[in-house]
């Protein structure tokens, strides 16, 4: 009798439980597939417009028909080109500065002590904190202050240096998931401290290299607000596209950032095959 009595208790909870579960495996895919649709709206919007035919050379949302024509004069208008090859070049360059900087310091933090290391933290979140307005004014009174003329060297120190901190973040969190007793037993083995990092850490951290790269190539290319502060009389492509919002944006902007993000995505599926072959491999 006493076990009819707790099976008729405990069958009301087990009743929720199932009825809970239900609702997750409902409700989750439901709000995951509503973000994802509002983040690629806008996207999508961008890639069917860059298709859209513009008699007067201006996008307006009204549709015109389809076109390819602007893929073919993507280059046409020389201002814009040379604002994306500036924000290309930049990124480029700033993307492999803060590797070459980023690098060496996530292992430092990851890997040893020494005397300044909680300072250095501090020092990397907050540069990550901190607002993109108080970066760019801190940034702009410096050069003023050095007298350094504003142009494409300071938008590339700009760049580097909130590009430095995501990268530092990125790998050292790769390093601290890795297990080290690998390294001890290349060390065991007779390897030198540049063979065994060489051999063997630098394989392994790869992937969050190539992640921190990623992420960082995207932050530089896309930055606005601390580039306006630093940039003088040089255009990147954020730059003049939000000069162009004044008078009419040209369809040839919508094909770039359509590219822009065709090669994101190349990027990103890059990356996860690299990482699921380091997966596979250790």
């Amino acid at each position: 009798m006493s076990t009819l009595q707790a099976a008729a208790e405990t069958a009301p909870a087990v009743a929720r439980a199932r009825a809970g579960i239900r609702v997750r495996r409902l409700v989750l895919p439901v709000y995951t597939w509503l973000v994802i649709i509002y983040t690629v709206i806008p996207i999508a919007v961008m890639i069917a417009y860059s298709f859209n035919g513009a008699p007067s050379g201006r996008l307006t949302f009204h549709w015109n028909g389809f076109t390819t024509t602007w893929y073919g004069q993507v280059f046409d208008i020389g201002d814009l080109t040379s604002a994306l090859l500036h924000s290309l070049e930049v990124a480029f360059a700033s993307t492999v500065i803060s590797l070459l900087l980023g690098t060496p310091l996530a292992i430092a933090l990851a890997r040893h002590r020494f005397r300044g290391r909680a300072a250095t933290e501090a020092v990397i979140f907050t540069d990550i904190a901190a607002p993109s307005v108080v970066v760019g004014a801190a940034l702009l009174s410096l050069f003023v202050t050095l007298n350094v003329s504003r142009g494409i060297v300071t938008i590339l120190i700009a760049h580097v240096a909130f590009n430095v901190a995501f990268v530092v973040v990125v790998v050292r969190a790769r390093l601290l998931g890795l297990d080290r007793s690998i390294e001890k037993a290349a060390a065991d083995l007779g390897a030198g401290p540049w063979t065994a990092f060489q051999k063997v850490t630098l394989p392994l951290i790869m992937p969050g290299i190539i992640a921190a790269s990623l992420l960082a190539f995207a932050m530089s290319i896309d930055d606005f607000i601390i580039t306006s502060f630093v940039a003088g009389q040089t255009l990147t492509f954020p730059l003049w596209v939000y000069g162009a919002v004044k008078v009419g944006i040209p369809p040839q902007v919508f094909v770039m950032g359509t590219l822009i993000f065709i090669g994101g995505i190349v990027l990103a599926i890059v990356n996860t095959v690299v990482q699921r072959r380091s997966s596979t491999y250790r």
